[in-house]
């Protein structure tokens, strides 16, 4: 009887999506099983891909709208609409606007980096289709200005001691002296979706664990710290900045909790939710996931983590294919197998350039 295989990949950051990533598998299961019945199911955390995987799910439509990329240039942006039992949703991903990938490495500059794009894209939403909902993904950011951006683009208005209104940029927050929100639009219910759990300051805080990826240097981390800080002094925002999520995508997660009274959640259990993925899981022998990385910071909780423990749970192998996998991934018990492409001895750029080959040779020789 042939075997009910479900294929829940994240994306290989850099290489393939996650749809891309599922679709390589299935030829490589289908090399070695051509009867297999195949359930191709992409997952997504908060950033890249958050859009695209609910999209079809939801038969939402896409949207565009004027909105700016982290350094405030204008851009079009695209978010998704979709009827839903709850009444009319937009689904937005934060790395649409405000993302790294906007960015060329030499254009990382983290106390310009704003998130208004953000914003924008959420007051598009409210007043052009009176979304009752908005539900938004947290993650790939290049930004770390505590969601202020954000904020600022939906009316708050951030004012100096002259009362004069700053653009509330990291560079800009030591002029902060009063924070003035009676103009902010009315909001909708906003659901964050993120799977980290730092707060916005301190040593696990979004400065710390986060801004070097997106070209802090030593000096920068200081100016950042210091604004996130004096953000949360003025606003009165401690309580909401020690909350677990807070420091998510630059601090926007505190942006959204503060000024939007947002609801922070668990990507995956969002996903999980929409996606059926307790039920698909059930119907399959056998599950497949990955990602480009699966490694220590995975096991936090990250969407193929957080679906290989789910699978375990109910009784469900799961195997794990990705580029590179480090021991505490591989000792961690969470995989029945766990397949890295690093491991063939291909040249990363090669591994990298013809990705979707690679790993459906890796998927047609390994054992499942």
């Amino acid at each position: 009887m042939p075997r009910r295989i479900l294929i829940a990949p994240d994306k290989f950051k850099g290489s393939l999506s996650a749809m891309d990533a599922a679709v390589a598998m299935a030829r490589g299961i289908h090399q070695t099983e051509p009867d297999a019945e195949l359930d191709l199911c992409p997952i997504a955390d908060g950033g890249e891909g958050f859009m695209e995987t609910l999209q079809p799910t939801l038969a939402g439509k896409w949207i565009t709208c004027p909105a700016v990329d982290p350094l405030g240039r204008p851009i079009e942006s695209r978010y998704v609409l979709a009827n839903t039992q709850q009444g009319l949703t937009a689904i937005l991903e934060m790395a649409e606007t405000a993302g790294l990938w906007r960015l060329k490495n030499e254009q990382r500059f983290p106390l310009q980096a704003t998130t208004r794009g953000v914003g924008m894209q959420m007051a598009h939403a409210i007043t052009e289709h009176s979304v009752a909902r908005i539900i938004l993904g947290l993650g790939g950011s290049a930004t770390t200005d505590g969601g202020a951006g954000m904020a600022a683009a939906l009316g708050v208005r951030f004012l100096d001691e002259n009362e004069m209104a700053i653009d509330p940029t990291p560079a800009n927050l030591h002029r902060l002296q009063r924070i003035d929100g009676r103009f902010r639009l009315a909001l909708p219910e906003i659901i964050a979706a993120c799977d980290v759990e730092n707060p916005l300051l301190g040593p696990r805080g979004s400065t710390a664990v986060f801004s070097e990826q997106k070209g802090a240097s030593a000096d920068e981390k200081v100016v950042l710290e210091h604004a996130l800080t004096h953000l949360t002094t003025i606003a009165g925002g401690e309580a909401s900045a020690d909350i677990p999520g807070a420091g998510a995508a630059g601090g926007l997660g505190f942006g959204l909790l503060h000024f939007a009274a947002a609801k922070l959640v668990s990507g995956f259990d969002l996903l999980a939710n929409v996606l059926d993925l307790e039920n698909r899981i059930r119907s399959a022998d056998h599950v497949i996931t990955g990602e480009g990385s699966i490694d220590h910071q995975s096991l936090s909780g990250k969407g193929p983590v957080a679906l290989a423990r789910l699978a375990t749970s109910l009784g469900v192998p799961v195997t794990g294919f990705c580029g590179l996998a480090d021991a505490d991934a591989r000792n961690s018990g969470i995989f029945h197998n766990l397949h890295a492409l690093a491991d063939t001895g291909h040249p990363l750029d090669a591994l990298m350039s013809d990705a979707a080959l690679h790993l459906t040779q890796l998927v047609a020789k390994s054992t499942i």
